[in-house]
């Protein structure tokens, strides 16, 4: 709980702006004429603000030069032929690195900083706070073998024109130097890979092979290199590939091994570490087991919902059949019959980008939020590195090169059977598409990362909080819906329920499998009975909780924290009360934690 009371208890300095900052707002408004009225900070209070802006640019910096591919990820390209090796020994040095910055930070009187500067000051405290953790409690390097995948910096490098392609060859040339070195740390580290963990290592690796061998090698070849570069490069590209393959053997083997001895460990990390990784991961005002009880309410409100609309289009589409007394039932039979109404499977990434201007011109029109036409959003099939994950997400860049793509990653059918491929297209179905698209591009995901990349607080949009982010873009689904998005149709509230329930169900089936042990069948007996998933959808989501833990509970958390911040701010302020306005001003703050987010909004 002592992230709880951090969060909860953000000092009541927030309560008003320091002048300096007052000084940035037009001066004819209400607001700044009452606190030009104010008395101004001290000297010392002065002194310890700039002390900390100093301290933020200085830690990012460090951050930077440390992990050289996690600023190419922000659009920070200093260091872009630069490549960290994660062997213990450097690890160990970043952790001591991070003790100290840590020391610093606590130094500070959190209570003489400036609101904007407090926030941050929490944000980099998590921050910090969670690299100690991972590294030393939780693990991470020593059993996940897929945190070892080179192909996603390369990728960024080659596709993001932020310099010639030859110039950014000549840097992916100067990077994969350290590519052999890189995986042979990962062998070392290795000391009990999880079976689940091992096998998407293999699936990725598999598609980081591609990468060099397909779309860089061919880059090359094309390329204004002079021969002799080219033949170095070849060389060099030749060692990065062999590396890649060693790996990839190398966990095979691994692989056999834990499947032969049946003595692998167990991707589960108990109720210890999740709790730990669930306060610093998701920041929010509840423990995971609370989240989880609050979870498990919420699916029984929305159970009294979908069956509602279940009674209510019942005769509509089953005229002659009478509805069953298990109402659950009756959901599942009149949801099933509806999804059958999908795209075609070769037209699915096209549905996708088709349905994009459509939910633009519907935010335009209505005036939810400002929109940023200059910030493109392209549509793409997803790279192999990349896939075995998640079927759709976005790839958005950083707040130092805001200009460039964001990129809508959609993951083809290809891998699917008929039958695999059906069942996938019935969950993501005529309604649940759309709400797909709300979800992940406008005005969800690519729409409020958008708005935290303009963020005058760098550590809010570098320190991005995935609760914020994904809470967001599930606020926006049902936010688009109450706006009239779909004439309120009850097909498409229904299904908007439906997918609502998966993010439910998301923190619920994390939760039971991480702590409580439940197995697949149990697990996937609560998706598709409870929450109406089809069969291919439920065992991807087992597939993901297997792979990752605590993240799954994000989307419920961030979303039940921003829908209840609006519903106290509409009540605070009454007829006053403008959902642009609101919008805006919550995107304004950057990717925070929503506790930090709701205790500035209401003192505004």
């Amino acid at each position: 709980m002592k992230k709880h009371i951090l969060a909860s208890a953000i000092i009541m300095a927030l309560t008003a702006c320091s002048p300096a900052e007052e000084q940035k707002k037009p001066q004819a408004t209400a607001e700044a004429q009452v606190s030009e009225a104010a008395p101004k900070d001290s000297q010392a209070e002065q002194d310890l603000n700039q002390q900390f802006s100093r301290f933020s640019e200085d830690l990012i910096e460090k951050l930077w030069e440390l992990n050289p591919g996690y600023a190419v990820y922000v659009g920070y390209y200093k260091y872009d032929d630069k490549m960290s090796v994660p062997s213990e020994d450097i690890l160990k040095s970043e952790i001591a690195v991070a003790k100290e910055k840590l020391a610093q930070l606590l130094a500070m009187d959190v209570n003489q900083l400036s609101d904007s500067n407090a926030s941050d000051y929490y944000i980099l405290k998590n921050h910090l706070e969670s690299q100690i953790f991972t590294f030393e409690e939780l693990k991470s390097y020593q059993w996940d073998p897929s945190n070892y995948n080179v192909a996603g910096v390369f990728g960024v490098i080659l596709n993001t024109d932020y310099k010639p392609m030859d110039e950014r060859l000549r840097t992916i040339y100067r990077r994969m130097q350290n590519v052999p070195a890189f995986y042979q740390a990962a062998k070392d580290n290795l000391t009990d890979p999880t079976i689940t963990h091992t096998e998407l290592a293999i699936q990725q690796n598999q598609g980081a092979a591609a990468l060099f061998n397909n779309s860089i090698l061919q880059a090359v070849s094309d390329s204004g290199l002079s021969e002799l570069e080219k033949a170095d490069f070849n060389t060099r590209l030749a060692e990065s590939t062999a590396a890649i393959n060693g790996y990839i053997d190398f966990l095979s083997n691994k692989l056999e091994e834990m499947k032969t001895s049946g003595n692998a460990r167990d991707f589960r990390i108990g109720e210890d570490l999740y709790e730990k990784k669930f306060k610093f991961d998701i920041y929010s005002g509840l423990t995971a087991k609370q989240l989880y009880q609050k979870a498990l309410s919420e699916k029984e409100r929305v159970h009294g919902e979908v069956i509602k609309l279940t009674e209510e289009l019942w005769p509509k589409y089953f005229a002659e059949q009478a509805m069953p007394e298990d109402k659950l039932l009756a959901v599942k039979q009149l949801i099933d019959h509806l999804s059958v109404k999908h795209v075609k499977r070769d037209d699915f990434v096209d549905a996708i980008k088709a349905q994009i201007p459509e939910l633009e011109q519907f935010v335009m029109e209505k005036g939810l939020i400002e929109m940023d036409a200059d910030k493109p959003l392209v549509v793409r099939e997803t790279p192999a590195y990349m896939r075995g994950f998640a079927g759709a997400s976005i790839s958005a860049p950083g707040p130092y090169d805001s200009g460039a793509n964001t990129y809508y990653n959609v993951t083809p059918l290809d891998n699917f059977n008929d039958e695999q491929a059906e069942s996938y297209l019935r969950e993501y179905n005529h309604w649940i598409l759309q709400i797909l698209n709300i979800h992940e591009a406008v005005p969800g995901h690519y729409t409020q990362l958008v708005h935290s990349n303009k963020s005058k607080s760098l550590v809010k949009s570098i320190f991005g909080n995935g609760a914020m982010v994904e809470g967001w873009a599930v606020y926006t689904e049902r936010m688009m819906l109450e706006e009239g998005y779909g004439d309120f149709e009850p097909e498409l509230w229904l299904m908007y329920y439906k997918w609502n329930l998966r993010v439910i169900m998301n923190s619920i089936i994390d939760y039971s499998i991480q702590v409580k042990g439940i197995g697949e069948e149990e697990a996937l007996d609560l998706m598709i009975n409870q929450a109406f998933q089809q069969e291919a959808e439920a065992r991807g989501k087992w597939r993901r909780a297997t792979l990752s833990q605590v993240q799954l509970t994000s989307y419920f958390t961030g979303y039940s924290e921003i829908y209840d911040l609006r519903e106290e701010l509409k009540q605070k302020m009454g007829d006053d009360f403008n959902l642009t306005e609101f919008h805006n001003k919550f995107l304004s703050y950057g990717s925070s934690p929503v506790p930090i987010i709701r205790k500035m909004m209401l003192a505004d």
